[in-house]
């Protein structure tokens, strides 16, 4: 009888828990489905010319980015950053986590990401979510001190971290392998059933307004495993290269910019928003957000051809900024995420590069996965997230050995994961001097 009690008070807390951390995934998830709103009415997807009211959205980063860098410089600078390094160092180190986790870095956060969002520009949502979970698990341990009481600090931010990334896409078991892959680097079973509870319940409650039942549309294509297996080695080879191009380059722009970020917030911000800004004018918005609907209009049988350019110029085009925006708004410091953008890259490069062959939607797939866990060294993560958001269980094989070719193809390039790299630049006190630009 008192080992029943304790199972059902220790689940009752998991779900309080989950229903806490779905709570604050909630206005990132409404947040980003108004972003991708707002890009609908760009040319690029909604056919029709540039008018006063698109222009205007267009020219928003050149806008806002000032604005962010300059709050993140001064009174914001406890919000700055993705989140997830944020919250990697507060499970290491618990003395720290009253400066990083709480109320203040997650207000912050929520407002300079949802600016930027709003604003269109090239990010993720997978560092504030991971950052708001783990807020929520240490605010239930300080304000209750035996809440979960048989897991430690470091477990118990890290399950809620997870299922803060489980809440923001809808998938509990997203959350579950990010846990065992980044923060723990194992698959620990006592870790496993409380991440599964406490991240089934945050996507339950906030997929309201998260993401949908195969999020980016059905891919709808069933080729044989040794087609997949063919196209997989070429792809995974280039679009991992691809994804530890933008992982290094993110870290060098990331180490170089501290500086003049934290010194020239207005004039910095103006350059990289007018960037930003250029990006979406000459692509017609297919630049912009996270990626999510220019790969929902590639499944649809769309092309991400630039909007200026036709065929595979544009297409290029088109890979190039995608790149290149992240890397600029995750490197100035905003909070964001780098799993979508990476995503979208490897999308258009496989979509690319199987249309040469008629093997469009089967490249874009593999990509998809391969341009992440070349980003991120997380195979598993990717190919989990690949069949989540795309409906593609029957490409299988091929996301397995794309997966796997494209992480291997990564770690040559880049020693440390990005997530652990970035975490080590923001643990860094600020250099003496930068280069300049």
């Amino acid at each position: 009888m008192t080992q029943l009690k304790a199972l059902i008070r220790r689940l009752l807390q998991l779900g309080i828990l989950g229903l806490f951390v779905g709570l604050l995934c909630w206005p990132f998830n409404l947040l980003d489905r108004w972003g991708d709103q707002l890009l609908e009415l760009l040319p690029a997807f909604s056919g029709t010319p540039w008018r006063p009211l698109t222009l205007l959205l267009a020219l928003a980063p050149l806008l806002v980015l000032p604005l962010l860098l300059v709050l993140q410089s001064r009174s914001f600078s406890r919000g700055k950053g993705s989140g997830i390094p944020q919250a990697m160092t507060s499970i290491e180190h618990p003395d720290q986590a009253g400066s990083l986790l709480g109320l203040v870095p997650t207000v912050q956060r929520l407002l300079l990401w949802g600016l930027a969002t709003l604003s269109l520009m090239p990010l993720g949502r997978e560092g504030p979510v991971v950052q708001v979970g783990a807020t929520a698990a240490y605010w239930l341990r300080r304000r209750f001190p035996g809440w979960l009481h048989e897991l430690n600090h470091a477990d118990l931010l890290a399950v809620a971290g997870g299922a803060g990334l489980a809440g923001g896409f809808n998938t509990p078991l997203l959350g579950v392998v990010f846990v065992a892959e980044e923060f723990m680097g194992t698959f620990s079973v006592g870790l496993i059933w409380p991440a599964l509870v406490i991240g089934a319940l945050a996507a339950a409650f906030s997929s309201v307004v998260g993401e949908p039942e195969f999020a980016l549309g059905m891919v709808g294509v069933a080729p044989s495993e040794l087609s997949q297996l063919a196209w997989a080695l070429p792809i995974g080879a280039l679009a991992g290269g691809l994804g530890a191009l933008f992982a290094r380059l993110l870290l060098d722009a990331t180490r170089r910019w501290r500086r003049i970020v934290q010194q020239q917030p207005l004039r910095f911000g103006l350059l990289l928003g007018g960037v930003l800004s250029v990006f979406l004018l000459i692509s017609g918005g297919a630049a912009g957000c996270d990626g999510e609907l220019l790969m929902t209009h590639m499944i649809e049988g769309g092309s991400p051809t630039n909007f200026l350019l036709p065929g595979l110029f544009g297409d290029l085009l088109t890979l190039v900024l995608r790149v290149v925006g992240p890397i600029l708004a995750l490197g100035a410091g905003i909070p964001g995420g780098l799993i979508d953008p990476s995503f979208t890259f490897g999308a258009v490069l496989g979509h690319s590069l199987g249309d040469t062959a008629m093997a469009a939607q089967l490249g874009l797939t593999l990509g998809m996965v391969a341009g992440l866990a070349g980003a991120t060294q997380l195979p598993v993560l990717a190919v989990l997230f690949g069949v989540r958001m795309a409906g593609d269980q029957q490409l299988l094989p091929g996301l397995l050995l794309a997966a796997v070719i494209a992480a291997y193809v990564s770690r040559l390039v880049v020693a440390k994961p990005v997530y652990h790299a970035l975490k080590d630049l923001a643990d860094q006190p600020m250099p003496a001097a930068e280069p300049a630009l």
